[in-house]
Protein backbone atom coordinates (compact mmCIF):
# COMPACT_ATOMS: atom_id res chain seq x y z
CA UNK A 1 0.00 0.00 0.00
CA UNK A 2 3.04 2.44 0.52
CA UNK A 3 3.27 2.86 -3.05
CA UNK A 4 -0.31 3.62 -3.45
CA UNK A 5 -0.70 5.93 -0.90
CA UNK A 6 3.16 7.89 -2.69
CA UNK A 7 1.42 8.20 -5.41
CA UNK A 8 -1.87 9.89 -3.87
CA UNK A 9 0.64 11.78 -1.89
CA UNK A 10 2.49 13.34 -4.70
CA UNK A 11 -0.44 13.44 -7.22
CA UNK A 12 -1.56 15.99 -4.59
CA UNK A 13 1.62 17.85 -4.62
CA UNK A 14 2.71 17.13 -1.18
CA UNK A 15 5.95 15.75 0.32
CA UNK A 16 7.54 14.51 3.43
CA UNK A 17 11.10 16.13 4.85
CA UNK A 18 12.24 12.72 6.14
CA UNK A 19 11.00 9.03 7.66
CA UNK A 20 9.74 9.07 10.78
CA UNK A 21 12.11 8.20 13.77
CA UNK A 22 12.82 4.42 14.25
CA UNK A 23 10.78 4.50 18.01
CA UNK A 24 8.33 2.06 18.40
CA UNK A 25 6.93 3.86 21.47
CA UNK A 26 6.46 8.01 20.84
CA UNK A 27 3.69 10.76 21.22
CA UNK A 28 3.46 12.19 17.81
CA UNK A 29 2.16 15.94 18.12
CA UNK A 30 0.32 17.24 14.60
CA UNK A 31 -0.07 20.92 14.87
CA UNK A 32 -1.37 22.97 13.51
CA UNK A 33 -4.61 21.14 13.54
CA UNK A 34 -6.73 24.02 12.10
CA UNK A 35 -9.14 21.62 9.35
CA UNK A 36 -10.72 18.13 9.06
CA UNK A 37 -8.38 17.48 6.61
CA UNK A 38 -5.71 16.99 8.53
CA UNK A 39 -6.91 13.67 9.33
CA UNK A 40 -7.22 12.91 5.35
CA UNK A 41 -3.33 13.69 4.85
CA UNK A 42 -2.75 12.32 8.18
CA UNK A 43 -4.06 8.54 6.55
CA UNK A 44 -2.38 9.01 3.46
CA UNK A 45 0.98 9.95 5.79
CA UNK A 46 1.11 7.20 7.19
CA UNK A 47 0.85 5.40 4.33
CA UNK A 48 3.41 7.17 2.81
CA UNK A 49 5.62 5.95 6.21
CA UNK A 50 4.29 2.78 6.44
CA UNK A 51 4.49 3.11 9.91
CA UNK A 52 1.49 2.04 12.29
CA UNK A 53 0.60 5.14 14.02
CA UNK A 54 -2.49 4.97 16.31
CA UNK A 55 -4.99 7.48 17.60
CA UNK A 56 -7.51 7.56 20.74
CA UNK A 57 -11.29 7.37 20.25
CA UNK A 58 -14.26 7.23 22.86
CA UNK A 59 -14.74 3.33 23.83
CA UNK A 60 -18.34 3.44 21.95
CA UNK A 61 -17.26 3.60 18.71
CA UNK A 62 -14.98 0.03 18.83
CA UNK A 63 -18.22 -1.52 19.36
CA UNK A 64 -20.06 -3.64 16.42
CA UNK A 65 -20.58 -2.90 13.56
CA UNK A 66 -17.53 -0.53 12.85
CA UNK A 67 -15.70 -1.38 15.49
CA UNK A 68 -13.28 -3.14 13.46
CA UNK A 69 -12.68 -0.64 11.40
CA UNK A 70 -11.63 1.97 13.86
CA UNK A 71 -9.22 -0.51 15.12
CA UNK A 72 -7.70 -1.14 11.45
CA UNK A 73 -7.48 2.02 10.77
CA UNK A 74 -4.89 2.24 14.11
CA UNK A 75 -7.92 3.46 16.71
CA UNK A 76 -7.46 2.27 20.21
CA UNK A 77 -10.20 2.76 22.61
CA UNK A 78 -10.43 4.97 26.03
CA UNK A 79 -13.06 5.25 29.02
CA UNK A 80 -13.78 8.81 29.12
CA UNK A 81 -16.37 8.11 31.64
CA UNK A 82 -14.12 6.28 34.27
CA UNK A 83 -12.73 7.58 37.31
CA UNK A 84 -8.94 6.66 35.63
CA UNK A 85 -7.89 10.03 34.00
CA UNK A 86 -6.59 9.71 30.42
CA UNK A 87 -3.17 10.46 31.19
CA UNK A 88 -2.53 7.27 33.52
CA UNK A 89 -5.21 5.10 30.73
CA UNK A 90 -2.39 6.12 27.69
CA UNK A 91 0.44 5.57 30.24
CA UNK A 92 -0.97 1.95 30.64
CA UNK A 93 -1.49 1.49 27.11
CA UNK A 94 1.73 2.03 26.70
CA UNK A 95 3.26 -0.13 29.48
CA UNK A 96 1.15 -3.11 27.81
CA UNK A 97 1.57 -2.37 23.61
CA UNK A 98 4.88 -3.53 22.09
CA UNK A 99 4.70 -0.88 19.39
CA UNK A 100 2.42 2.41 20.63
CA UNK A 101 3.06 6.04 18.29
CA UNK A 102 0.22 7.75 19.67
CA UNK A 103 -0.91 10.93 17.07
CA UNK A 104 -2.80 13.59 18.99
CA UNK A 105 -3.31 17.15 17.88
CA UNK A 106 -2.04 19.21 20.77
CA UNK A 107 -4.71 21.78 20.55
CA UNK A 108 -7.19 19.83 20.76
CA UNK A 109 -9.41 21.32 18.77
CA UNK A 110 -9.71 22.47 14.82
CA UNK A 111 -10.72 26.24 16.31
CA UNK A 112 -7.60 28.45 17.08
CA UNK A 113 -6.19 28.70 20.57
CA UNK A 114 -3.67 30.59 22.05
CA UNK A 115 -2.90 27.85 24.73
CA UNK A 116 -2.36 23.92 23.81
CA UNK A 117 -3.67 21.50 25.60
CA UNK A 118 -0.72 20.10 28.00
CA UNK A 119 -2.17 16.49 27.98
CA UNK A 120 0.56 15.04 25.54
CA UNK A 121 3.22 16.28 27.43
CA UNK A 122 1.99 14.71 30.79
CA UNK A 123 1.56 11.90 28.61
CA UNK A 124 5.18 11.09 27.27
CA UNK A 125 6.86 12.14 30.88
CA UNK A 126 4.55 9.41 33.04
CA UNK A 127 4.81 6.78 29.91
CA UNK A 128 8.65 7.55 29.69
CA UNK A 129 8.45 8.51 25.68
CA UNK A 130 9.86 10.93 23.34
CA UNK A 131 7.62 13.63 21.62
CA UNK A 132 7.45 13.60 18.19
CA UNK A 133 6.43 16.61 16.29
CA UNK A 134 5.04 16.94 13.29
CA UNK A 135 3.83 19.80 10.71
CA UNK A 136 1.20 19.69 8.09
CA UNK A 137 2.28 23.00 6.13
CA UNK A 138 -0.36 23.53 3.41
CA UNK A 139 1.37 26.89 1.99
CA UNK A 140 4.09 24.77 1.05
CA UNK A 141 2.72 21.85 0.83
CA UNK A 142 5.18 19.59 3.07
CA UNK A 143 4.80 17.00 6.00
CA UNK A 144 7.99 18.09 8.60
CA UNK A 145 8.72 15.47 10.52
CA UNK A 146 11.54 16.82 13.06
CA UNK A 147 13.64 14.65 15.84
CA UNK A 148 12.37 13.04 18.86
CA UNK A 149 11.99 15.42 21.62
CA UNK A 150 13.04 13.24 25.29
CA UNK A 151 10.63 15.79 27.74
CA UNK A 152 12.27 16.15 31.06
CA UNK A 153 9.43 16.50 33.27
CA UNK A 154 9.62 20.20 33.67
CA UNK A 155 6.82 21.69 31.48
CA UNK A 156 7.21 25.45 31.68
CA UNK A 157 10.98 24.80 30.04
CA UNK A 158 10.15 22.34 27.07
CA UNK A 159 7.18 23.38 25.78
CA UNK A 160 8.38 26.49 24.65
CA UNK A 161 10.88 24.75 22.69
CA UNK A 162 8.37 22.10 21.53
CA UNK A 163 6.13 25.17 19.95
CA UNK A 164 8.88 26.99 18.61
CA UNK A 165 9.53 23.92 16.22
CA UNK A 166 6.20 24.69 14.78
CA UNK A 167 6.76 28.82 14.29
CA UNK A 168 6.83 28.57 10.34
CA UNK A 169 4.29 25.86 9.61
CA UNK A 170 1.00 26.99 8.39
CA UNK A 171 -2.18 25.41 8.70
CA UNK A 172 -4.62 25.09 6.40
CA UNK A 173 -6.67 27.59 8.08
CA UNK A 174 -4.28 29.64 9.73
Amino acid sequence: MRGFFTIIFRLMGWKVNRELPDLNKCIIIVAPHTSSWDFVIGVIVRGVLAREINYLGKKSLFKPPFGWFFRWMGGYPVDRKTSQNMVDQVAEIFRKEEVFRLALAPEGTRSRVEEWRTGFYHMAVRAHVPIVSVGFDYAKKRVVIFDPFYPSGEIDKDLPQIKALFKDIKGKNS
